[in-house]
């Protein structure tokens, strides 16, 4: 048995209880578990403990090889739930017994290593308290920079390329750490210790401005741009999933412009305002909507209007608002110098998914947006804002993406030994779900699949996501439609990899989602489900909508729907 350095011979009499073996223990934990500050914990905890061993990254999330008693094992468990990150979850945590010794006396971060099985990616998530305090801090060396993040916050699924969550695979790769930043990074005790978006003025992306006429200029990116939303111009800002377009949301005419350029004359527009009293001078937030707002994820959150009235082509016929805060530090850069909120809705026509290159910006903005807020990290992924609304006391996230994707949902009793299951999704704001062991990793929100290049994002989607997750799925599912391109798609895969397809009925699939989110087991006896969603393809080739079924997980009886009517050209209509 091995005894932890220092022992005195005085000391050897502690062997003989239990409790003073030192032994060696493997953790095996998954979860979220990577980039986000969890490693610098284990460390902080095994050295506070005087525990020896180390703690890397791994395929399957993070390993922990540690030396010490059993006392001192169980504490170190018991101290790691208790201070987890605020970023971090803990799916499941393995323990075995490790009969080697230990090759230092020390405990370290040794490098990730790579394998079969892939650890969770993490969701981006909106600036923590202290960046922004730190760029709000005249003497802070971050002041003023827009990309300061940490292992806290910052952007993940957005950039990266591969696993593991190491810097050489995300677009950070293009920006080499100074010296300062590259001491933070090795620093265990750091709260940047291997933050992989870790930056600064001196090393990191920086902020770059255009003129309506796409011409570079040497003006103050933020400066210019507070100048023309002051003036009722429209500024293209390029954010952390994708760029959006932005103006002074009491200013009716720039409200227009977008729509137009947009081709959606009535949906409701989402808005940006500086903080939590800037929202409430235009809509009601209870307690616990003002702490959504302000959580990580940032999504927008759907509010009843009261206040002050905004233009009613904001958001037209509703009694509602779409609200959100500043989620990256060139948001609250922004924010801060304005006295509204802002609209700030994806720079893309209705249709097409939402821009992400500065060049692509630069062309097809061109004519809308009287200038341009751009950087120059490229983002690898597009991630649109989530939509949450409460309803019965409830969040329910209505559109998933920023914040939450591709953060895994467990699956209820009976699930457990399901196949691998790739399941396509629908046409219409489309997103597609891997199966695995019991649990659903839904991809962000990617928006109608009418366009070419919306085809094209869905199929990189699917390669991103079968290879960060090493999915390899032994049944495709797919819309009963025939004609929707996730269906033709999802045949083309199954095909190429000789696995099975099985059609889903569109109701039916809607009313099964509702019924996992409940908590329903896989067993449960049927329910009564109604799904009034709009159309799908329903038996002997008809078009259903607005549907009564009787059904389980695994079969639907339809008991009554809306009277039919008939629509000449069938979807086209």
């Amino acid at each position: 048995m091995w005894q932890k350095p220092g022992w005195r011979a005085a000391d050897e009499n502690l062997l003989m209880e239990d409790k003073a073996v030192v032994e060696g223990e493997r953790f095996t934990v998954s979860g979220l578990v990577q980039g986000v500050g969890f490693r610098p914990l284990v460390w902080r905890l095994a050295r506070q403990l005087q525990l020896i061993g180390e703690v890397c990254n791994i395929a399957a999330g993070v390993q922990i090889d540690l030396w010490g008693t059993a006392q001192q094992r169980q504490q170190f468990i018991e101290l790691l739930y208790q201070q987890l990150p605020p970023l971090a979850h803990i799916d499941q945590l393995l323990r075995q017994s490790l009969r080697e010794q230990p090759t230092s006396n020390s405990f370290d971060i040794a490098s990730s290593t790579a394998g079969e099985v892939t650890a969770t990616v993490v969701a981006d998530a909106a600036s923590c308290p202290q960046c922004v305090a730190e760029i709000s801090d005249p003497t802070n060396r971050r002041y003023g920079y827009a990309f300061t993040h940490c292992c806290h916050c910052g952007p993940r699924l957005s950039i990266i390329k591969a696993i593991p969550y190491d810097r050489h695979n995300t677009s950070m790769v293009d920006f080499p750490l100074c010296t300062e930043c590259q001491r933070e990074y090795d620093d265990p005790s750091d709260r940047r210790f291997h933050a992989q978006p870790i930056a600064c003025a001196s090393c990191g992306p920086q902020l770059l401005w255009f003129d309506g006429a796409g011409e570079s200029s040497n003006e103050t990116p933020i400066v210019s741009a507070v100048e023309k939303l002051r003036a009722g111009k429209i500024v293209a800002i390029k954010g952390m999933g994708g760029i959006h377009l932005a103006c002074d949301s009491r200013n009716s005419d720039a409200i227009e412009r977008i729509r137009q350029f947009k081709h959606r004359p009535h949906k409701a527009l989402a808005l940006m305002a500086k903080n939590l009293p800037m929202v409430r001078e235009y809509a009601s937030v209870s307690e616990a909507e003002a702490e959504l707002l302000g959580s990580a994820a940032a999504p927008i959150v759907i509010l009843p209007a009261v206040g002050k009235p905004l233009p009613s082509i904001l958001a037209p016929g509703q009694n509602s608002l779409g609200f959100m805060l500043p989620y990256t530090p060139l948001h609250h850069l922004l924010m801060e110098e304005l006295d509204f909120p802002l609209v700030l809705t994806s720079a893309n026509r209705e249709g097409a998914p939402m821009i992400v290159d500065n060049s692509a910006a630069l062309r097809e903005l061109n004519g809308v947006a009287d200038g341009f807020l751009l950087h120059n990290r490229d983002i690898i992924n597009r991630v649109d804002d989530s939509v949450v609304r409460f309803m019965d006391g409830k969040a329910r996230v209505l559109r998933r993406a920023r914040g939450y994707a591709p953060q895994p949902l467990q699956l209820p009793a009976g699930f457990e030994p399901s196949r691998s299951v790739l399941a396509m999704g629908g046409q219409k704001k489309n997103s597609f779900t891997l199966l695995q062991q019991g649990r659903v990793v839904m991809s962000q929100y990617m928006g109608e699949l009418d366009s070419a290049d919306s085809c094209r994002d869905y199929r990189r989607n699917l390669q991103l996501y079968g290879d960060l997750y090493q999915h390899r799925p032994t049944l495709i599912a797919i819309d009963g439609h025939e004609t929707y391109f996730s269906s033709q798609e999802g045949r083309e895969i199954a095909a190429a990899r000789e696995v099975p397809v099985e059609t889903v009925q569109h109701h039916h699939a809607h009313i099964a989602a509702v019924m996992a989110e409940h908590g329903l087991p896989l067993d449960h006896k049927p329910v009564l489900g109604i799904a009034l969603d709009g159309l799908g393809l329903g038996e002997n080739n008809q078009l259903w909508g607005g549907e009564f079924l009787l059904c389980d997980y695994r079969t639907s009886e339809r008991l009554a729907s809306l009277q039919p009517v008939a629509m000449p050209g069938g979807d086209r209509a």
